[in-house]
């Protein structure tokens, strides 16, 4: 948009205007791919997007079978797109257009580029509370996301945290476990005892401790640093236009501190993402930093694989997490019943959340995590405290899951962790590039 404020002002035009009105007008130029919001469908239909594929895709299949006695007369109609930036600008241009699916899956931590530009419609709480699903029932730490303006416009599927994979082995034979099998966080609990604990599961694998592939990847240097600088009592904050707010000192502290943990000493120092996966499965190390996402690919190789929150290092219980999380995109005139049938649908959905759980999602309605079926399930149950202490990326309209933001301070990490770049000239220098972010006009 050109032009002064005052002068967007007296026109009425602003920048939440400008993104929804041309949006709306590329959606109806363009034949969204994979859209099937434009097609007349039946009014029992529920119309769902999603971006789960694979094993996740066949999970939620089995989801909606499992919900189906709980929404008789409703057909949820799923269709699958592509994850990422593909993703995300379809559901945008269908929402300004008003031609979006009944629901949507979006990471929660792309909420704050959605909900304030009039992308979103909020949920009907009460409507919700009608089939069961009420605030209550989520953790503190994930449903105060799901809030802009004092409306709720995301509900929680689940949480996906980022947390450490161990082979019970080594870890067992390196002292780390306690007598239930779980993780001895204790050995874990500054810089120092996390080293000494990678050290040590070195020795008792024969070959090297732990793993995290961060070589050429767009988050995973984000998911670690960010959660660890959390621990540390360190904030960000990213007030628009800028600059940002950040404590360079504690910023520092911790990449010293990611960097001591690949410097090839105790593990593996130049590992991608791939070939980290590979390493831990294969058992060329005993441990590795990864998403709770990689569950499946972990317990074909080790049906024992242990799995536990990431260990609390600098003081503050935090852990690095997203979300997904169902969303309405914006009608401009909804149509009461089928808004009703959706909010439906979406708590039946919740409910069948132990479906959703055997992948290794930890699901965010309570009443799951809470039954004897849940705690069976292993080692799932081990982790799930992880909800209580996540931590989101900051809500700012260009932060979240696959954002260029995530890949623009990887970026900066890798040069700290790999070629050498001083902690504290890291720290400074993705301050610039928060601030270069923050100099950018937002959508809303």
């Amino acid at each position: 948009m050109t032009g002064t404020p005052g002068s967007a002002r007296a026109s009425g035009l602003t920048r939440r205007r400008a993104l929804t009105g041309a949006l709306a007008a590329a959606a109806a130029a363009t034949a969204v791919s994979g859209c099937g919001a434009a097609r007349a469908s039946s009014a029992s239909t529920v119309r769902l997007w999603d971006l789960f594929s694979g094993a996740d895709g066949g999970l939620l299949n089995d989801m909606v079978r499992a919900a189906q006695p709980a929404m008789p007369g409703t057909r949820i109609d799923r269709t699958v797109l592509e994850w990422g930036t593909p993703y995300y600008t379809k559901l945008a241009m269908a929402s300004a257009g008003g031609r979006g699916p009944d629901t949507a899956v979006s990471h929660m931590s792309r909420l704050a580029g959605y909900a304030p530009t009039g992308l979103l419609d909020p949920w009907d709480l009460d409507v919700l509370a009608e089939y069961g699903v009420r605030p209550d029932a989520f953790t503190d730490a994930v449903w105060s996301r799901t809030q802009f303006r004092g409306r709720t416009y995301a509900i929680p599927l689940d949480t996906h945290p980022f947390i450490v994979f161990y082979h019970p082995e080594p870890a067992a034979k390196a002292g780390l476990l306690k007598s239930d099998g779980a993780l001895d966080a204790d050995a874990f609990s500054s810089p120092d005892r996390f080293l000494a604990a990678g050290r040590e599961l070195a020795k008792a694998s024969g070959r090297q401790g732990i793993a995290f592939g961060y070589v050429t990847d767009t988050a995973q240097g984000w998911r670690l640093f960010y959660g660890l600088y959390r621990q540390t009592g360190g904030v960000l904050r990213l007030p628009e236009g800028g600059p940002a707010e950040a404590d360079v000192d504690r910023m520092a502290e911790v990449i010293a501190f990611m960097a001591r943990l690949v410097d090839g000493r105790v593990n593996p120092r130049r590992l991608d993402y791939p070939a980290a996966i590979a390493a831990f499965a294969n058992r060329q190390t005993a441990m590795i930093l990864s998403g709770e996402w990689e569950l499946g690919t972990f317990r074909a190789a080790d049906p024992k694989v242990g799995a536990a929150p990431f260990p609390t290092v600098f003081g503050t219980p935090a852990v690095y997490a997203d979300s997904h999380s169902f969303v309405l995109p914006h009608h401009p005139h909804p149509d009461p019943e089928r808004r009703r049938r959706t909010h439906r649908a979406v708590a039946a959905l919740l409910k069948a959340g132990q479906i959703w759980a055997t992948a290794g999602h930890i699901p965010a309605y309570g009443p799951v995590t809470r039954t004897a079926a849940y705690r069976s399930l292993q080692p799932q149950a081990h982790y799930a405290s992880a909800q209580d202490h996540v931590v989101l990326d900051p809500p700012f309209w260009f932060a979240g899951a696959g954002s260029d933001f995530q890949n623009s301070i990887s970026q900066v990490l890798q040069q700290a962790l790999l070629d050498g770049l001083a902690p504290d000239r890291a720290a400074r220098a993705m301050v610039r590039r928060l601030n270069t972010f923050l100099s950018q006009p937002s959508p809303a």
